[in-house]
Order: C-alpha cells, then sequence, then structure tokens
C-alpha cells in the first residue's frame, strides 16, 4: 500500500512539475522526425495482462514492433532525437501516466514487448508476473540492455525477494545516475 501511494504522489509530483518538460520534448520530437511525439507500445503487465505503455518516440515510425536487440542494425532505426532520449532516458517519462492510472509502478521489472514471448515465461516460471512493471528496476540498474534475458529474469527473480521501500529508493537513485552517465544503453 506503501509503494503504490509512493508510486501515485511522484507521479502527479512528476506531472505537475515536469509538464514544461514533456512539452519540449513532444514538441522537439513533431520537429524533428515525422509521426506522433508519442509511441503507445504493447507491453505485459501484471498477471502478463496487455497494456499500452506510452514513450516518447525515439525510433521511426516503420521501424517493426520487437524488441530493440532484434532489430538488424537498431542504430538505423533510432531517430537522431531519439539516441539523445534513449541514452539519458527521457524517452521514458511519459510512463509517469502509466504509473498514475496503475498499469505500472516507478520500481518493478520493465515491462517485456507483447512479441517477447521467452521473457514472458520465464518470468512466469519465476513468479516475476505478479509484480507490477516499473518505470525501472533491479535489471535496469545492473546491465540494462547489456543483460541476456535469464540474467535479467535473475535479477527480476531477486528484486521480488528483496523489495521494499529502502530498495526501491536504492534503485531510483542508482538509475538517476546511470540516466546522468548513459551507461548500459546499447541503441
Amino acid at each position: 500500500m506503501r509503494k503504490r501511494a509512493f508510486d501515485i504522489v511522484v507521479a502527479v509530483a512528476g506531472l505537475a512539475v515536469g509538464w514544461p518538460v514533456l512539452l519540449a520534448i513532444g514538441l522537439a520530437v513533431r520537429l524533428t522526425s515525422p509521426g506522433p511525439a508519442i509511441h503507445w507500445s504493447r507491453r505485459v503487465g501484471r498477471g502478463n495482462r496487455e497494456f499500452a505503455m506510452p514513450k516518447f518516440r525515439s525510433m521511426r515510425t516503420d521501424t517493426p514492433d520487437v524488441a530493440t536487440h532484434l532489430l538488424e542494425d537498431p542504430a538505423r532505426w533510432v531517430t537522431p532525437l531519439g539516441r539523445v532520449l534513449r541514452r539519458s532516458s527521457l524517452d521514458e517519462l511519459p510512463q509517469l501516466w502509466s504509473v498514475l492510472v496503475g498499469d505500472m509502478s516507478l520500481v518493478g521489472p520493465r515491462p517485456a514487448l507483447f512479441n517477447q514471448h521467452d521473457l514472458v515465461q520465464l518470468r512466469t516460471a519465476a513468479g516475476v508476473e505478479r509484480l507490477r512493471p516499473g518505470v525501472t528496476g533491479w535489471a535496469q540498474v545492473n546491465g540494462r540492455d547489456e543483460l541476456p534475458i535469464p540474467e535479467k529474469v535473475k535479477l527480476d527473480r531477486e528484486y521480488l525477494e528483496r523489495q521494499s521501500f529502502g530498495f526501491d529508493l536504492a534503485i531510483i537513485l542508482a538509475t538517476a545516475r546511470q540516466a546522468v552517465s548513459g551507461r548500459g544503453v546499447s541503441h
């Protein structure tokens, strides 16, 4: 209950204070590449239920709907502004909306794409599907794009076992450090 209350307070505060930044990024996305500013990605959430997750669009509109690591030459699909957004994690800011409406939490396993069946299956076997997915998570601060799927699931399971308010705060701080450095982003 305390986790959900914290999520709501931070999401409301982030959206209320950050709306000028969100507006500026959205405008920049629209002005630098054709297509909408927000991309609504089909994701797998708590209980393996699908939901639409918003992100600032960092890739071309004709990009295939698969995990980035499955694309041949992923860098060719990323927009010039998208590189900056992805490296700084600013593309994730619209997910505060998903936190507010309860589809996501600030901290939890990153939501799988609807077609990442291998990841969903391994998480379900590990019991991780019981968790609300997060804007950031333990796997994110321990390798992000660089981790193979079984290692991500192992870290997601570790989060399930260790979750606490203090652990969430530590993950949020580690995420902020990584966002500033851009460490762990491969595309």
